[in-house]
């Protein structure tokens, strides 16, 4: 069951790497000095901020991943999509105006900026790199799997499709070029998943596939192959056959000795099947899934089955999607290039509606994928649903042109997500560990592009939500302790912060390398191992209150005129940018008073 080449779609794919190269390129015109490319200047307005956060937030993870949970767990998945959207409420609540009224321009910056400690700022700086080269490694190799689905391509080409698209981009410009492209590719996002959307539940509606029932998800038993079916093992898996069935097997099962050709057997319970194995379905036979996901409807339906370990994975994510957002450095990044915290704060309002009217849809469409490709349950392919879905429901030249388009989405949600990522590497890496140069900057965006890229096609990839749901843990457990305390608590200091976000970013780190480690050999990783966000996040809190409160000593002297510059409304006019004379030559400085403040 190998891909098939789909012309539309790599049309699609092709048109909107032209596009976003074509807007990039216009943009970056405008670009000339460091401050452009750091923070586009700081004009750009709200609605537009909301649409371009909008479109680097809604990554991979939300435009295949959030489908594919759903396809595989159901209900317990829906905590995703929720998680990623509430979490701008307490962005905005806690952190956004303060954040901007800072006069930063990046974490590492803010830290400094908050407590006068270069040693913090380098303890950040740190965090910011692995935060960013971990967030960008499911964008690429999400691309891979993306180009896979639609035609036969090893998948290091498309993570170098879209590492190429993007660092010219960003190079050309920063933050100035891609602020317009990342607004243009949430549009563009939304369009490519909302109409296949509407299309396929009316196909549904309208009957679609006569074999298929379409009331079978309200049924207590297994999904079924509604036609005769050949699933390809391209990885080692372990299968669960709730229900037992007789299939035809090319290749060896579990400790049995391989036959001479395909051998007829009778399988039940779990199962493991080697790289190389084929399996022959029959219509009617129920589906088998991956071990540890529901094998069963009613299962799938319900939240909540799998006992004690299943809620601690549950509370978990929505802690570290909640709290995650508000540590994300190429999320925060985004409102610094608004013009004052009463417009990072509606921006981030803007933000809360684009996102819930943009998840409405991946919902419905992993529902579909349960009914139309279970075969994606064998595999554990799941987050290639979105761009199967058209060719299974709708056979035929329809199919094909709307799988282009959720191709198209697809890496739409790579590039805009990859280029935010690479703005905010390239950021750091180019004031705290260059001279802040626009050469700099740009000699940071080749080195920030690269390493992500040779580890995305090293690395195992994985499913793109669970990879990024490690990515909130990390920003859950160092920077938002940081960010809610500097913000909201006087008596913080530099070696409380340091220590909470050295031990609570340790511990994630190190369940990231325990659940790697346990991915090859033989997935014996507990709950707590694979999302540990409830017990790293509160650690982080307490270790940052109680370490400040041993080094009360050690609280900056002007904390109460920082505290005030944050909180100050904004007419009141104590805003002021930090430190613009340390970024650039002299002769950028001077232009920097020709941009003009928008709403």
């Amino acid at each position: 069951m190998g891909p098939v080449l789909n012309a539309w779609a790599i049309g699609g794919i092709l048109a909107v790497g032209l596009a976003t190269f074509y807007i990039g390129h216009r943009s970056s015109r405008l670009a000339s000095t460091t401050q452009d490319f750091l923070v586009a200047r700081r004009t750009v307005r709200s609605r537009r901020n909301a649409a371009a956060v909008s479109g680097e937030y809604l990554s991979g993870a939300s435009f295949l991943g959030v489908t594919g949970l759903i396809l595989k767990d159901g209900a317990d998945a829906l905590w995703y999509p929720i998680g990623f959207t509430a979490g701008y409420l307490a962005l905005m609540l806690f952190v956004a105006a303060p954040l901007r009224r800072s006069g930063a321009y990046s974490l590492p910056d803010f830290v400094e900026a908050r407590l006068s400690s270069r040693g913090l700022r380098r303890v950040a700086t740190g965090f910011v790199l692995v935060i960013g080269t971990l967030y960008l490694l499911p964008q690429l190799q999400g691309a891979g799997l993306a180009l896979m689905a639609i035609m036969p391509a090893p998948a290091w080409i498309g993570a170098v499709l879209v590492t190429l698209v993007v660092v010219i981009n960003v190079f050309g410009g920063g933050m100035r070029a891609i602020t317009v492209v990342q607004a243009f590719q949430y549009w563009l996002k939304l369009f490519a998943i909302a109409v296949p959307t509407f299309v396929l539940c009316a196909v549904f509606l309208g009957g679609g596939d006569s074999t298929v029932p379409r009331d079978s998800l309200s049924q207590p038993t297994s999904p079924t192959f509604s036609k005769d079916t050949t699933v390809d093992i391209t990885t080692p898996v372990t299968l669960d056959f709730g229900e037992p069935a007789w299939v035809w097997v090319d290749g060896s099962v579990s400790d049995a000795e391989p036959a001479d050709g395909p051998t007829h057997m009778y399988l039940r319970g779990e199962q493991d099947f080697p790289e190389g194995t084929s399996i022959r379905f029959d219509a009617g036979d129920p589906v088998p899934v991956v071990a540890g996901s529901p094998v069963y409807n009613s299962e799938w339906l319900r939240a909540g089955d799998g006992g004690a370990p299943q809620m601690f994975t549950t509370y978990s994510l929505i802690l570290a999607t909640f709290l995650g957002t508000m540590g994300l450095p190429h999320v925060l990044v985004r409102f610094y290039t608004n013009p004052s915290g009463k417009s990072a704060r509606r921006t981030t309002m803007h933000v809360l509606l684009l996102l819930g009217l943009f998840y409405l849809f991946p919902v419905l469409l992993g529902a579909l994928s349960r009914l139309y490709t279970p075969e994606l349950l064998v595999t554990g392919e799941t987050d290639a649903a979105v761009l199967l879905l058209p060719d299974a429901m709708l056979p035929g030249i329809g199919g094909q042109i709307l799988g282009a388009v959720t191709a198209a989405g697809a890496f739409a949600a790579f590039l805009s997500t990859s280029s935010g990522l690479l703005v905010s590497l390239s950021g750091v890496l180019s004031t705290d560990v260059l001279r802040g140069r626009v050469r700099d900057f740009r000699i940071a965006t080749v080195i920030a592009g690269i390493v992500p890229l040779v580890l995305a096609i090293w690395l195992r990839p994985g499913d793109i939500s669970l990879s990024v749901g490690m990515t909130f843990a990390l920003a859950a457990s160092t920077f938002c302790p940081v960010l809610v305390l500097g913000i909201w608590w006087r008596k913080l200091t530099g070696i409380g912060a340091a220590a909470g976000m050295i031990i609570g970013g340790g511990l994630v780190l190190a369940a990231f390398v325990t659940d790697i480690v346990s991915g090859y050999t033989g997935n014996w990783a507990p709950p707590l191992v694979e999302q540990p966000a409830l017990v790293t996040v509160p650690v982080a809190f307490l270790v940052t209150v109680l370490v400040s409160k041993a080094t009360a000593r050690r609280i900056p002297d002007d904390v109460n005129r920082v505290i005030l510059r944050m909180h100050a409304p904004d007419p009141l006019g104590f805003i002021q940018d930090r430190d613009v004379a340390k970024f650039g030559k002299g002769e950028e400085r001077l232009r920097l008073g020709s941009g003009k403040h928008r709403r």
